[in-house]
């Protein structure tokens, strides 16, 4: 068997599959809690602001997708160039792209990076990217999805150098909400908890858990306003989420934008423009415009209040690596 594996227990290593590299896998997704906890049994990570990466490498060949199988390749070259680099084996990766501003990651700044594919408009960026990478699905021709994700960091750390800007997710045991206490004071957005005793999980699963210092969730745009005074190009976004086949309004988000970003959403959403409100309530706003549930946006908020709208809403930026289609309300 691969050298990579001589670390891993008799049970992990009677674990592994021999299978096909595949092409793309659904990555798991963490469940929204509200109460960290410690236990022996779990690690404990930063919540990153950023975006989520697969990474595909076969021979010299890498390929970096979103979470939803769009190709990533010229928005992060400096990435794909350091996992050819630092990666001797064929491997399946999990891990996120972030930028930072000061000492924290900020998908705001990382938002500069993602709306560029052009290559010389990426090398000409000021926007520093990294990949923190923190799990492996398939390596050296095995999958290693069944193995225990303590297990499975032993392998990530064998199989990569992390070198700038490929980076180790740091994690901590047992004491989750030490943890938490610190990345809140710290000005991060989270922190997850992970079963370590769990095998990967394929899409939304209990075995990752997330505990935000701040309430954010990811939206989808209704329709928008027209703007007042000097602002240009809109007012405010109106917002909402599927349940139960219906779309929910979740309120009107009017903060957090810069006149290049309100130019930007008017451009994308005059292309969405319909006749009526695809909002399953009606929406009291005069002379609103109404547009096709196509665009998801991050939102931070303070909380929902008891009739299910935002409260003091700000835009945060696009999420083009999310499907409107499921974005949902985030609860326990």
């Amino acid at each position: 068997m691969n050298a990579l594996f001589d670390e891993l227990s008799p049970h992990a290593a009677g674990l592994l599959r021999r299978r096909a590299r595949p092409e793309w896998a659904e990555p798991t997704l963490a469940t929204l809690v509200h109460e960290p906890f410690d236990h022996p049994d779990w690690l404990f990570e930063p919540k990153l602001d950023g975006q989520r990466c697969l990474i595909v490498k076969h021979g010299s060949r890498v390929r970096i997708l979103t979470r939803n199988d769009k190709s990533l390749d010229e928005t992060y070259p400096e990435i794909r160039a350091a996992v050819a680099e630092q990666v001797g084996a064929d491997c399946v990766l999990d891990g996120e792209a972030v930028a930072f501003s000061g000492n924290t990651t900020s998908f705001a700044r990382l938002q500069q990076r993602m709306q560029l594919a052009d290559t010389a408009e990426v090398r000409s960026s000021d926007v520093t990217v990294y990949c923190y990478l923190f799990d492996v699905l398939h390596v050296a021709g095995h999958d290693t999805t069944r193995v225990p994700l303590r297990e499975r960091k032993k392998l990530l750390a064998r199989t990569v150098e992390f070198t700038d800007p490929l980076r180790w997710t740091p994690h901590e045991n047992r004491s989750g909400q030490q943890h938490h206490r610190r990345a809140c004071a710290a000005g991060w957005e989270g922190t997850l908890a992970k079963d370590a005793t769990a095998a990967y999980q394929h899409g939304r699963s209990r075995s990752w858990m997330k505990f935000k210092c701040v309430s954010e969730q990811e939206l989808v745009v209704g329709g928008f306003t027209d703007p007042t005074g000097s602002r240009p190009a809109l007012g405010a976004l109106l917002v909402g989420y599927h349940e139960n086949g219906r779309f929910a309004y979740a309120g009107k988000v009017g903060t957090g934008f810069t006149e290049p970003t309100l130019r930007e959403l008017r451009a994308e959403l005059d292309r969405l423009e319909r006749a009526d409100s695809p909002f399953a309530e009606e929406v009291a706003e005069s002379g609103a415009h109404w547009v096709e549930p196509g665009t998801v946006v991050s939102i931070a908020f303070t909380e929902w209040t008891e009739d299910g709208k935002l409260r003091h809403p700000t835009y945060r930026g696009l999420r083009r690596d999310k499907d409107p289609s499921a974005v949902t309300r985030e609860s326990r």
